[in-house]
This record gives structure tokens, sequence and C-alpha cells, in this order.
């Protein structure tokens, strides 16, 4: 295998796999191997004693007689998992950290699995938002990381969870574009309460730039939201949390982000931001085709309790729970996608296709990296996760080079 910083897109197989334990000539292609025996989760449904082929940096269709195997028998093989809501981990922030720190924390969810990350900014004035955008789209330029997603500034006051409130504005369009601009086509996601005056233009904005608008931190009604999605908004950001709870007379933006087809939504699957009822009532109503697992990971993701910053918030964890110093909102999680992974499958028990769809295909699509990512097919990059059968991971590889492992027979 290569281990190519960075590649172009590319291929994967989930053909029952041959013999195993059988002696095998020397490879005629150092390049490749193939990953044989596991239950490989493809996009048309799971193989038992599938295979992956992987060729360099990509999955491919077929390989060469002699190639080496790795033995997975009793493990699962899943597409890489796409995170695109994450505002940091393993101690860094990438609101407020070093280029370094940064990395460390792309690090840290890379090794639980997420190969794919996009890199949230929470509240801040305008132009150190802009001096942030300009670092995170030299990392995204270079393969670090796949876009910035900006949330906040442009929130409402009433739903501002851990976000300054001080510093909050409304999504004037220019002001909008001007994050856009200082991503240098980087902007992947802006999350907005699209109630407030702008909001409108600013969504029709990022659809025409190909950003994804965002409803989020709003006090919306069915109706406004209806207006929003009409206008170009495609997610949800953390569907449930800082929005107004599903009324019968005042159904509020939750129903109408759960019955419109053209919006994805997310989840924070952590059994702390949501409910398990919730959980299923938002799979049911959307579908598996409509769910994308989130982790809104801060700093502390992959590290322990203890006190953090927030952007310009102090934060206490305490038994992995998140919460501001002052007035006890939750701050984001301390989740990785890995365990979102086991709890929608162990707890939740939903079917693991629709979960690979939540954790990988769903979350790409969006970001418009299906073509690269998100699932099992050859020409793609590969990006796999090997899970046990209690869903641990025990290996990780990212474009041909594994991270975690491999695991042996």
């Amino acid at each position: 295998m290569t281990t190519e910083r960075m590649s172009p897109t590319g291929p994967h197989e989930g053909a029952p796999s041959g013999t195993r334990g059988t002696a095998r000539p020397a490879p005629t292609d150092p390049h490749v191997v193939v990953l044989t025996g596991a239950k490989v989760v493809l996009p048309t449904g799971t193989v038992t004693g599938g295979r992956v082929i992987v060729e360099g940096t990509r999955i491919a269709g077929s390989a060469p007689e002699g190639a080496p195997t790795v033995d997975l028998r009793d493990h699962w093989v899943v597409p890489g998992f796409v995170d695109m809501h994450n505002h940091g981990g393993g101690g860094a922030s990438f609101t407020s950290g070093t280029v370094e720190e940064i990395l460390g924390g792309v690090r840290t969810h890379r090794l639980h699995g997420t190969t794919t990350l996009v890199a949230s900014t929470v509240t801040g004035d305008m132009d150190g938002l802009a001096h942030r955008a300009g670092l995170l789209s030299e990392l995204a330029e270079q393969g670090d990381i796949a876009g910035i997603h900006f949330e906040g500034p442009f929130i409402s006051p009433c739903r501002k969870g851990a976000h300054s409130e001080a510093l909050l504005r409304d999504p004037d369009p220019a002001e909008v574009r001007k994050l856009v601009d200082a991503a240098r086509g980087r902007a992947s996601m802006v999350t907005l309460a699209t109630e407030l005056p702008g909001g409108i233009d600013s969504v029709r904005l990022l659809a025409e730039h190909g950003v994804i608008a965002a409803i989020g931190h709003t006090d919306a009604t069915y109706e406004q939201t209806v207006e929003a999605i009409d206008a170009g908004a495609t997610v949800a950001t953390h569907l449930f949390n800082a929005m107004p709870a599903l009324g019968h007379r005042t159904p509020g933006p939750i129903a109408a982000l759960l019955e419109d087809e053209r919006i994805t939504v997310e989840l924070i699957n952590d059994g702390v931001h949501l409910h398990p009822a919730s959980l299923q009532l938002a799979f049911h109503h959307a579908g598996g085709g409509r769910v994308a697992f989130i982790t809104d990971a801060m700093d502390a993701a992959g590290f322990g309790d203890g006190r953090y910053m927030l952007g310009p918030l102090e934060v206490e964890v305490a038994d992995g729970v998140a919460r501001l110093v002052e007035g006890g909102s939750i701050a984001g999680s301390t989740l990785t996608l890995d365990r979102a992974f086991r709890r929608a499958v162990t707890v939740d028990r939903l079917p693991i296709e629709d979960v690979v769809a939540a954790i990988s295909a769903n979350p790409a699509r969006q970001l418009g990296l299906y073509d690269r990512v998100g699932s099992l097919e050859p020409g793609k990059d590969a990006d796999l996760v090997v899970l046990d059968s209690g869903f641990e991971v025990v290996g990780v590889m990212r474009r041909g080079e594994w991270l975690v492992g491999p695991p042996t027979g």
C-alpha cells in the first residue's frame, strides 16, 4: 500500500472471498492488498465473507494473482466515517487552536474511524472568524480537513445554546459573503437562524455559491422554516437541539424539517442530546437516506473531563458531558463517531445498513464528496473502518494507509 498524503479519487469490491489460510505466491504488485472474510457493508447491502481490494490509495475492482491478504473473519468492514459538524477533539479547538493542535484533533477523530471531517467554528467576531477561515482553508487545501462549517454568529439569541450572545448578529448577506470569501472556496456549510432579517436572502446567496445553508439555533415557525427550505436550505443543524419543541398547534421547525425530502437532518447520538424515542422518530419520518450522524464534538472528545474554552465561553466537562460553566447549557459533545455507531446498532437497534448510511454515505452526499468517500466502491478512496463483533474499532484505513491496525486473524 502507498501512503501518499493526498490522492486523486480512488476504487472496492464485496465479492465472496476465496480460500483462506493457504500459502500464496509472492505478490505481483506490492501496492495491492485484499481484505477477506469480513461482513462488508456495501450500498446494496451486507456481503458475508466479502472482500475489499485496496490498490494504493484507492479501492479496486480486482486484484492480481498472489496479492497479499488480511484475514478479517468475524469482523465488519464499513466505509470511513464522515463528520460534517465537529468543533474539535484531543484537547484542541478548531476555532482557536494552532495548526499543530488542529491536526492533533483531526488525528484523534481519525483514530476513532472518522476519515473525513469538516471543521466547525463557533460564534466570534467577524474579523476573527474570517482569519480563522483563512487558516482552516489551508488545511482543507492540503486534504487534512474536508471543509469549513460556520456555526454562528448568524443565529437566534433565543436559541443560542453555547454561543456568546454579545457576538450574535443578523445574517446580513454581505457579512455571510465575507465569511464565504474568506474560506477561499472551502466553505462547506453555514448554520443560520433563517427567520432573522436577511436570513432568506442569505440562504439564496449560499445556495448560489454551492455552500450548504443549514437551519439551526433557530426560533422559526413552521411556515418560516418551509420558506427557508424553498429558498434552498438543505440541512437541519442538530435536529431537536437549539430549536422550538414540536407542538400540536405550533409544530415549529422540527415538523417542517422532518417532512421535507430535501432536508438532511443531523443527529447527535450520544445518549445526552436526544432521547432514544426522538432518534427513532427522526429515522421513521426522514428515513435512512436523510439522517446524518454528527458529533458536534468540542475539545474534550477523546481527551477527558476538565475545564475548556468554547470560543469565548468556559465549559466544564464532567462524566463526558460538556456544559457551560455559566448557565449550564449543553456545550457540544465529547462524542466520537465510533460511539455513535455502536450505540445506534446495540442500543437503538437500527439496521446496520441504515447506520452506515447515516454515518458515511448521507453526509458525504450532502458535502458533495460521494464520488470519493462514503461507500466501499471501486474508484473511491480507500477509507474504511474494521469493527469487531462488538462493534469496537480495531482497524482504520485512510487513503490506503492503516492508522489503526490492521487486526490479525
